[in-house]
């Protein structure tokens, strides 16, 4: 490590640099990302969802919904059947 000390003296005092250093940190944590977005999208394909028979068959109960329905549901309203 002494010997990399003469090599600091060439260098301007007023220009600061991320050097080698900071090219190897970055290159290391943009591999960790490119390794870890590889294992979501291998982890989001094995996920099987299927919806379960009874929230299926109370959506077709219900109809088509219209726009009105949400409004009145969402200001606290209540719909009477």
């Amino acid at each position: 490590m002494t010997h990399l000390v003469p090599l600091a003296k060439e260098l301007d005092e007023d220009r600061v640099t991320p050097g080698v250093l900071g090219f190897i940190v970055f290159a290391v944590m943009a591999l960790a990302v490119w390794g870890l977005m590889k294992s979501m999208n291998r982890h989001m394909g094995r996920v099987d969802f299927e919806e379960s028979q009874e929230s299926q068959e109370s959506e077709d109960s219900e109809g088509p919904r219209d726009g009105a329905e949400d409004v009145a549901v969402a200001d606290g309203g209540m719909k009477q059947r």
